[in-house]
């Protein structure tokens, strides 16, 4: 039993807001879930809507995904440490790398299977989070917060209703993907075409026989416009450097070679007022379209720390460990904000910790030691080289995630055959399988022990 029980808020019902619901509920707390969306799930509940109104993706639709993605991670390998994401034994995806539909089933059967929906609030936007009481953990973690929020009755014609109400602690939880980040580029604003960023992207049809510039190569870049080949007459993909690893992986360049109608240049230099896009090569294309696969800013419109949490060129902070402001710890915590983690257990991992804090089965340091740690992280990351932006970048650092849940929390490590799993997709996805890595693949014998030891099916057999 906890031996503190606190009223808590969770902002968000997808990934990393289910699991810190279950963690909470787990330790006692008294649980509410306040969730904008019409279902559980997050960036997975896909939404056939854009932003129509605002085709660069700074408003009103939630999720960004399309209506093609796929896991770029193995099934076996993304599942929470105790609800698997098995194989479907009828109908559903039964693919090691299944679309986004297949995942949505399974964070909803593990909604279903800890009985989450009794604390989740539908189609509730939280509007402000504010302080109540003074700052401090002097007064006993006397921290309290006013969310304010907006839910609409019945149907989504439903009357809007705001209301107010005080919790002890909230833990932030929208995820990653909903504020687009845009490049900055000569010309932009006058270009008078169609531009969007890849969060108000969902299929191909509307490009049919354009000519489309594709701004960024990471994941979504690659899926969109190897996808956009199929129906457009010509895409034109824009990286830093043809040359770097970082920037485009190395597969692309053989995809690119195979097909007459998918090309390859540096950034964009500007762009013009009759459609030309000039690049940094010196070659220049007329386009029809462009799309910006250039990632996501973190934003938290809705909360007002006076100042004490902010977002400097997408650095959330300071936060220590990635998880809690150290001027208002506990009662504020953040989980799923490191990217390239192993998800969702690294998320599990941030709100077993947040759980257990509130519930004083663990404890933190002093607020001077927190933010001295968040200070030496930043700096060591620094001298190290790392920009600002990757502040929360971990790039597939699977010991890193293993010691951070054993610091905090006790948390098992990942197995072995697991992060070999994982590697080798990561490895095939940035080398010569960029087109065919989530279908032609061979599991090592440490993968095959590992899938028969758990009662996995044989997957290099099943799906190479």
């Amino acid at each position: 039993m906890a031996s503190s029980s606190k009223k808590v808020c969770v902002v968000g019902a997808g990934v990393s807001g289910l699991v810190s619901a279950r963690e909470l509920l787990r330790e006692g707390h008294d649980v509410t879930v306040m969730e904008q969306s019409s279902g559980v799930g997050g960036q997975w509940l896909y939404d056939p809507r854009t932003d129509a109104g605002d085709p660069l993706g700074v408003a009103g639709v939630a999720s960004s995904i399309y209506a093609s993605l796929r896991l770029n991670t193995p099934r076996e390998s993304m599942g929470f440490s105790d609800f698997p994401f098995v194989y479907p034994s009828t109908g559903g995806d039964a693919r090691r790398y299944p679309g986004h539909a297949e995942f949505l089933r399974y964070i909803r059967g593990f909604c279903d299977a800890f009985g989450l929906m009794d604390v989740v609030r539908l189609n509730t936007k939280v509007l402000d989070v504010g302080l109540l009481a003074p700052r401090g953990r002097d007064d006993g973690g006397g921290t309290r917060w006013t969310v304010r929020c907006s839910s609409r009755r019945g149907d989504c014609e439903g009357e809007v209703v705001t209301t107010e109400e005080t919790f002890d602690a909230v833990v932030v939880a929208i995820g990653q993907f909903t504020q687009p980040r845009l490049p900055t580029i000569n010309g932009m604003d006058k270009w008078s075409r169609r531009q969007l960023h890849s969060h108000s992207y969902r299929a191909p049809d509307s490009f049919q026989d354009q000519v489309v510039v594709v701004v960024g190569c990471q994941s979504s870049g690659v899926d969109i416009a190897l996808e956009l080949c199929t129906v457009a007459r010509d895409v034109h993909i824009s990286v830093k450097s043809v040359d770097d690893d970082g920037a485009i992986f190395p597969g692309m360049r053989k995809a690119v070679s195979r097909r007459h109608n998918l090309h390859l240049h540096l950034q964009i230099e500007c762009l013009c007022e009759d459609g030309q896009v000039t690049f940094a090569d010196g070659s220049c294309v007329v386009a029809d379209s462009i799309i910006y696969c250039t990632g996501y800013d973190y934003s938290f419109p809705f909360l007002d720390t006076g100042g004490l949490v902010t977002v400097d060129d997408n650095r959330v902070g300071p936060l220590f460990e990635h998880t809690f402001p150290p001027a208002l710890a506990p009662a504020l915590s953040f989980v799923g904000i490191p990217k390239r983690v192993v998800v969702p257990r690294f998320y599990e991992t941030q709100a077993r910790w947040v759980a257990q804090v509130l519930s004083g089965r663990r404890t933190l340091p002093s607020s001077e030691e927190m933010m001295r740690w968040a200070e030496e992280y930043h700096r060591a990351r620094e001298m190290a080289g790392m920009p600002k932006r990757f502040t929360h970048e971990f790039f597939g650092d699977y010991d890193f995630c293993d010691e951070f849940g054993e610091k905090h929390c006790g948390f098992p490590r990942l197995e072995s055959w697991k992060k070999e799993l994982r590697w080798a997709s990561m490895a095939r996805q940035r080398g010569d399988g960029s087109e065919t890595f989530r279908d032609v693949y061979h599991d090592s014998d440490l993968v095959r022990e590992g899938l028969q030891a758990q009662g996995w099916p044989a997957g290099s057999q099943q799906h190479k």
